[in-house]
Formats: structure tokens, sequence, C-alpha cells
């Protein structure tokens, strides 16, 4: 059975981000939510690797159950 991942929250967290690398919690235990801690260790989840080319602003997935993975597409609407 797969694993399901938690929800830390069912509204997306909308930031202004520079460019650079982020690390994105797929499994939803992160308490450094939208970004991982590592707390995935021991599930069969892994972070994302984000690379944002440009600073701008973003909508991360906090509901965990984006098609657009790690970016908001409205899911948490449907949870």
């Amino acid at each position: 059975m797969m694993e399901k991942p938690e929800i830390p929250q069912k509204v997306p967290i909308v930031e202004d981000v520079k460019a650079g690398t982020y690390f994105w919690c797929a499994c939803g235990r992160s308490t450094n939510q939208p970004f991982c801690d590592g707390s995935h260790n021991g599930t069969s989840f892994t972070p994302e690797r984000v690379e944002i080319e440009e600073d701008k602003k973003v909508a991360w997935c906090t509901c965990k159950h984006t098609g657009n993975q790690p970016f908001c597409d409205g899911s948490h609407k449907k949870i």
C-alpha cells in the first residue's frame, strides 16, 4: 500500500522567493513547511528538488495533493 502524505494545511504558502535551489517537503511531516527538514526519513517519501530560475512569487502546495508539485493547483479545495 502506498503511503499518503500528511496535510499540514489546506491553503498554499504564497511568498516571494529568490532564485536558487529549494527542497519541497513531499511527506507533509516537516516542521519547516513548505520545505524539507528531513522528517521523511523512514518513509517512502523524498523531497522534491526545485530550481527557481528568477526571483518571483510562488504558491507552494502544503496540502501535498497537487498535480503540479511543488506548486499549488487548487487541489486543496477538493480535500
